[in-house]
């Protein structure tokens, strides 16, 4: 019987010598099965063993990406902040020259696959529940979130009492649906698109921009 072939794993150090294994696995691999063990089952599944058998690859390799499991938890920790928090404040900052144009932008990353992940920030909300020092990044990134859309609101005219007020609102009720786990569809979601717009701005949308939000909201359903 001949033997399978030795790949090697992508590295950050190439100096250092080949690892065994049968299939190539990068930090980003290690990140992303992590990520999901986290949503799915929790932080206290996050191990590296299991993680390394999902991978079919050798425990020892973990150690060429982290120096423990505290580190990879510490870089998923990262992760979520620089993806979710940085993906919505992005979004918060894009050219629009309405406020109904404003939220939404707010609404694509949202509704985009590649978007934000509701199902991550609830895995890491969860995660803080068990861990203080978790929940004070958290606090930090929820800070950030509504400052982000405070100023998105003060930008088209708002006063700061009153772009505080509606940046609280708008970024708890979208928190807060997926807290709930509502079972809707996107159609049903997309049925109220206008009055969402008007609720959150007291300004009502033109035709035109509620009809490109539903066309980007089917576009990315189809990815």
């Amino acid at each position: 019987m001949s033997k399978a072939p030795t790949l090697l794993l992508h590295r950050d150090d190439p100096d250092k010598p080949p690892l065994g294994g049968h299939i190539k696995v990068t930090r980003e691999d290690w990140l992303n099965v992590a990520r999901d063990i986290l949503i799915s089952e929790g932080v206290g599944q996050v191990k590296v063993l299991g993680i390394a058998e999902r991978l079919d690859v050798s425990r020892s390799s973990f150690y060429w990406y982290f120096k423990s499991r505290k580190d990879l938890l510490n870089q998923l920790l990262d992760d979520w902040n620089t993806s979710n928090t940085g993906i919505l404040i992005r979004h918060t900052e894009m050219p629009a020259t309405t406020i109904t144009g404003a939220l939404n932008n707010f609404f694509r990353c949202v509704v985009d696959p590649d978007g934000f992940n509701p199902q991550l920030d609830f895995a890491v909300r969860e995660w803080a529940r068990r861990d203080g020092s978790v929940r004070r990044v958290i606090d930090r990134a929820d800070a950030a979130r509504q400052a982000a859309i405070t100023e998105m609101f003060e930008r088209h005219g708002y006063s700061a009492a009153e772009a505080d007020i509606r940046a609280r609102v708008l970024y708890y009720q979208q928190i807060g649906y997926y807290a709930l786990d509502l079972a809707e569809t996107l159609e049903e979601r997309l049925k109220r698109v206008g009055q969402y717009l008007y609720c959150f701005s007291g300004v009502q949308p033109s035709a035109e921009e509620v009809a490109e939000f539903l066309a980007f909201s089917r576009a990315v359903e189809k990815k």
